[in-house]
């Protein structure tokens, strides 16, 4: 019975993104404008679900079974958040219509002109963590590449993604997008089911957070110089830090080391989402990059130095999607790259790289156009 359901949720999917490569951009930015009319309209609905959301979250704090981290990413009130939301929807709708661009033309005879032409990818499967107000950013960047998508968010956040979710199809309705180009799934159940579904959806995006440093490689060379202080001025922003047995020895006797621990191998593959950081002391450069391309995540790594041929040897030699030379491994994020915003940062090496704007949710197609021409005139 769960099957047949997701079979047309991924169906009505399909539809919809078939219908949604008719459309015109000015469709598109209507469409746009009325879901952020309607989020505003919504607001009060949308913070009540966020509310609630909120104190069942604490409760899984307090047992233990949820991270502060994740729980701080539920908050959807606090600061300017919700009005930095629904501007996002704005800077994507300002951006240039990523349809039907020519990136290569070429006459191959007289007649016969080949064109390569963005195009949307189809239907997206977007897997996204705790962070509710995703699923607008997501529904702004597929809607205006003209994509239908299917979004599964942090069951911690579920109400207030309904609330989201239902504002958006509320506003489709008022428009000439199918609101079946925005579905919202619950469960992890739903998502195995659908990852079987290939006939209907074309592309899966996991974004999932994200871009804070896990690991801490010091030269050897500075290391009497330049540890102690940085591990205190982590210490007291309570980073918790796995020391390799080379820091642990530079560390002063009396140091207090209750929020230090021995690292162990593992701890330099480990996600650690939390304000945790391993450190390690490496000889040069060159190590320094053989340990980043073994254990990284290949998602961003900052090399912090007055070296400029060295700095380029590591940006060089560093397997990730963005390698940073003197600057904040923070700016990995579509918004600050200036793409308006992203639906994740992606470590592949195929079709997408980086934060993925409406590049990345665009494929493209060739177009050939003859006066019957064949292929055994060319032979």
């Amino acid at each position: 019975m769960l099957k047949d359901s997701l079979v047309q949720i991924a169906i009505n999917a399909r539809e919809a993104s078939n219908k949604l490569q008719y459309l015109t951009a000015e469709d598109r930015s209507f469409a746009l404008n009325r879901i952020k009319a309607v989020l505003e309209n919504k607001k009060r609905d949308i913070f009540k679900a966020n509310e609630q959301d909120k104190q069942n979250a604490d409760k899984l704090v307090k047992a233990g079974t949820l991270s502060a981290s994740l729980f701080k990413r539920l908050d959807l009130e606090s600061g300017d958040k919700f009005a930095t939301m629904l501007q996002g929807i704005s800077d994507i709708d300002r951006l240039p219509d990523p349809i039907g661009q020519i990136t290569y033309s070429s006459k191959l005879d007289e007649g016969l002109e080949l064109f390569r032409v963005t195009c949307p990818v189809g239907v997206l499967l977007v897997i996204f963590e705790a962070r509710p107000e995703v699923v607008v950013n997501i529904t702004a960047l597929a809607l205006k590449s003209g994509n239908a998508a299917i979004l599964k968010g942090g069951k911690e956040s579920i109400l207030t993604l309904t609330a989201l979710s239902s504002a958006i199809q509320s506003a489709l309705n008022d428009t000439v997008i199918p609101p079946n180009a925005i579905q919202l799934v619950e469960t992890r159940e739903e998502i195995d089911a659908l990852l079987d579904l290939d006939k209907y959806i074309d592309l899966v995006n996991y974004p999932a957070a994200c871009n804070a440093a896990e690991t801490l490689l010091i030269h050897r060379s500075i290391l009497s110089s330049h540890l102690l202080p940085l591990v205190t001025a982590l210490q007291n922003n309570n980073v918790l830090l796995h020391l390799d047995q080379e820091s642990l020895s530079q560390l002063p006797p009396s140091y207090d080391t209750s929020r230090i621990q021995s690292c162990i191998p593992e701890d330099f593959d480990t996600e650690f989402l939390d304000l945790e950081m391993a450190v390690k002391v490496v000889s040069d450069v060159e190590e320094a990059i053989q340990h980043i391309n073994s254990h990284g995540s290949k998602h961003t790594d900052a090399i912090v130095t007055e070296n400029e041929q060295i700095a380029k040897r590591f940006m060089q030699g560093v397997d990730a999607a963005g390698v940073y030379w003197n600057a904040s491994t923070r700016f990995a994020d579509g918004f600050r790259y200036g793409f308006g915003a992203e639906v994740g940062v992606s470590t592949n090496k195929t079709h997408a790289r980086g934060p993925v704007g409406l590049e990345g949710l665009l494929i493209y197609k060739y177009k050939l156009c003859g006066n019957g021409h064949v292929v055994s005139e060319f032979e």
